[in-house]
């Protein structure tokens, strides 16, 4: 069973993740913020993290930047309801982009092709 963080400022937004994901087999740990992830990360690192970049605090792409140098080896998939986002030099470095959607499977589909390609390169 894949481990997944999931980084969500919105209460109502992180339990549907939370509870959508382990539905689907992952063991899923959901934070609020950029420094509960930074936290979460250094004491007991996931395999993957869904991370919305507008969060209170430390944003979302100071958050990826971050997990790119500390912690490489994890999958990081961006969620946000901004699509400009998706054009910015920050962002590419992320394992995927999903824009915020009622529908789930973009997202479910993103997070597995990463976890899939992270697999694959081991």
């Amino acid at each position: 069973m894949p481990s997944l963080l999931i980084v969500e400022d919105d209460a109502s937004l992180r339990k549907l993740y939370e509870s959508e994901f382990a539905e689907d087999g992952y063991v899923v740990t959901a934070v609020s913020s950029g420094e509960e992830a930074m936290e979460r990360l250094r004491t007991a690192p996931p395999e993957a993290v869904v991370l919305d970049i507008r969060l209170g605090g430390m944003d979302g792409l100071d958050v990826l930047r971050r997990i790119l140098q500390d912690k490489p080896e994890v999958a990081v998939v961006l969620n946000s309801a901004y699509p400009s986002y998706k054009q910015s030099f920050a962002s590419w470095s992320a394992d995927g982009y999903v824009v915020k959607s009622s529908d789930l499977s973009e997202l479910k589909h993103t997070v597995a092709a990463a976890l899939a390609r992270r697999c694959h390169a081991v």
